[in-house]
């Protein structure tokens, strides 16, 4: 391409709107245009990136056996209905009404459209395992779209689901988009883990992420180097400590702590760590004594000595209804974080995990939120977490305004209570594979995949016969990719103060070529000329600079596009025969002869 014919303006300044580097590289580069919140226009370099990500993705699905379709992305109402997805999706849908008063959605997502497909086109298990796949705008009503392509309202995936008789054939197929999510990844040049991962909402039996790492990530990832182990934070297992809990030393105390809530008053009045107090929070629980249905995202825990709470205040009407909300009360070590996702899961709690409301708690304890502990919790389900179960002579809350405990001991002061696995994993900790200790890194969810069992196949009725002549019901896999996202999450990770440094297999193009003076010296055109014709005849991707611009105008455009490979035609060079080159991350140039070119650069392409 030349550089003069493309009409789109790099920008020097940064974007005011743009908040992650990803989207202030992207719109610098003219990469992308806002249209709208959360809706942007791909231009020509941006989408010659998105075109090769999408070919990679497209030929290792297609090498593991996938089909491909494309659905339509207007679907009616009355297959969400039949899944039960109408009413649970969320204000993220996007519901419309066409001419007729009929009601359509917007596709987020196409499990509805495909098993509608399946059940019509299969009916033998003959026809299995199948496994179709699309590349496709994608549309969610994002209450708040933010950092750019990022997390934005229209985005292009690539989804695919499969069905299968049986769970053998499931898992098998699992394994298959493992193996293809991650060649793709590594094609692409990616520094990624694969990570266990929670099934939310979209429910079954196993499901796992792909995290692309970069320290701008959303996403908290627990990781072992030494073992290879990787999980998502909120699933990583915190082990018990390896140590016997120590015997008790000191007596009970109770210390006069006015207006101490939180840790860290707490550890200033009574003079200890965070790590010799424990925190007990309040969540509601079940009545049947086990969780209910339904999923929700890790809830932070208000780092309180006591429990959360917004006021100290409640009425008599509103305690005495709050006595018939079953308790439940979590107990963690000062310095750690409540995981939600593994507290909802425990027998008794709520799930979605609910922290009790003021009112609930003094109804249960006599004391407002910020003094609460696990001593003398009457009627109160107790679990604590492994390591505040390991503590010997802690400070908790005394379940009275402005006073707490010191020197408690399990056993000896209060029952021992549920142990149980509630708080986040932290740096140092050991890795659940036995091969060293976790380091918290940052992640970019650029792929997740799942068994997904009979939720939409049982919901929709899509059977076959088996071998017998029976009716059986489908088992599905699904499996997403988000492609723009993988563009931005590529930036995010391989970049610089001066611009993106794209890896060579999703760059927009191979090589910059950049001639100095061209319009003044003959020479020097017909060079660059002539290397843009061989490069190109040699299958190599060339963005030609034959504007009329100064060298340091044209080398920081390279820089901001990103571009791996540089090559300079100069007067002086050429006067040596030579040619100069720089790679992108290089800190400085070399030289070497021009009739060499072709060989020199596929050299250095790591496609």
């Amino acid at each position: 391409m030349l550089l003069s014919q493309y009409p789109i303006n790099t920008l020097k300044e940064t974007p005011s709107e743009a908040e992650v580097v990803s989207h202030q590289l992207m719109l610098r580069a003219g990469l992308i245009r806002r249209v709208a919140a959360g809706i942007y226009a791909w231009l020509p370099f941006g989408l010659r990136t998105l075109r090769k990500i999408e070919t990679i993705i497209r030929e290792e699905m297609d090498r593991a056996g996938a089909l491909e379709v494309l659905l339509p992305a207007i679907q009616p109402a009355e297959l969400w209905q039949e899944s039960g997805r109408w009413g649970e999706y969320g204000p993220e849908l996007q519901r419309l009404k066409d001419r007729h008063e009929r009601d359509f959605v917007v596709g987020p997502t196409h499990e509805e459209v495909i098993t509608d497909i399946a059940r019509r086109e299969l009916r033998s298990y003959r026809q299995l395992p199948v496994n179709f796949y699309q590349i496709q705008l994608k549309f969610r009503d994002e209450v708040r779209p933010r950092f750019g392509v990022m997390r934005a309202r229209e985005f292009i995936m690539k989804d695919a689901y499969s069905f299968h008789l049986d769970a053998a054939s499931l898992a098998a197929g699992y394994d298959a988009m493992r193996v293809a999510y991650t060649k793709m990844f590594q094609r692409m040049r990616l520094d990624f883990r694969v990570v266990q991962a929670d099934t939310g909402a979209i429910g079954g039996n196993a499901s796992e992420e792909f995290q692309v790492l970069a320290s701008s990530g959303e996403d908290a990832i627990a990781v072992s180097d030494a073992d290879g182990y990787a999980a998502n934070v909120e699933l990583a297992p915190a082990l018990p400590p390896t140590t016997p809990r120590p015997a008790p030393r000191e007596p009970l105390e109770r210390i006069a702590t006015p207006g101490a809530r939180t840790i860290e008053q707490v550890c200033a009045a009574v003079g200890v760590t965070p790590e010799r107090c424990v925190k007990t929070l309040i969540v509601a629980g079940t009545a049947a004594g086990a969780g209910g249905a339904g999923a929700t995202g890790p809830a932070r825990a208000a780092d309180a000595a006591g429990t959360a709470g917004a006021t100290d205040t409640a009425g008599a009407a509103d305690i005495a209804s709050a006595r018939a909300t079953p308790l439940v009360a979590l107990v963690l070590r000062g310095d750690h974080e409540l995981n939600a996702v593994k507290a909802q899961k425990l027998p008794g709690v709520a799930n979605p995990l609910r922290f009790a409301l003021p009112a609930e708690i003094e109804a249960a304890t006599g004391s407002p939120p910020g003094f609460i502990g696990p001593r003398g919790l009457a009627g109160v389900t107790i679990y604590a977490d492994h390591a505040a179960l390991a503590l010997a002579d802690f400070v908790c809350g005394a379940n009275e305004r402005d006073a707490h405990l010191r020197g408690v001991n399990w056993g000896r002061d209060l029952p021992e209570p549920l142990a149980a696995d509630l708080r986040n994993v932290i740096s140092g900790d050991p890795s659940p594979a036995g091969g060293g200790p976790l380091r918290i890194a940052r992640g970019i969810e650029v792929g997740h995949i799942f068994q997904l069992g009979r939720k939409y196949s049982e919901a929709l009725k899509a059977t076959v016969l088996d071998e017998a002549g029976n009716s059986v019901t489908m088992l599905m896999g699904c499996y997403g990719i988000g492609v723009t996202r993988i563009a931005a999450a590529a930036i995010e990770q391989n970049h610089d103060e001066r611009g993106i440094i794209w890896p060579d297999p999703i760059a927009p193009f191979h090589v910059v070529l950049v001639p100095l003076n061209l319009q003044k010296s003959p020479q020097v055109r017909a060079v660059a000329d002539a290397l843009y014709q061989e490069l190109q005849a040699a299958g190599i991707e060339v963005l030609y600079d034959d504007r009329d611009e100064r060298p340091g105008v044209k080398f920081a455009d390279a820089e901001l596009l990103g571009v791996g490979h540089r090559l300079v035609v100069s007067e002086r060079g050429l006067a040596a025969g030579a040619l100069e080159y720089r790679h992108r991350r290089a800190g400085a140039s070399e030289q070497f002869p021009r009739a060499a070119a072709v060989e020199f650069i596929r050299a250095r392409l790591q496609l």
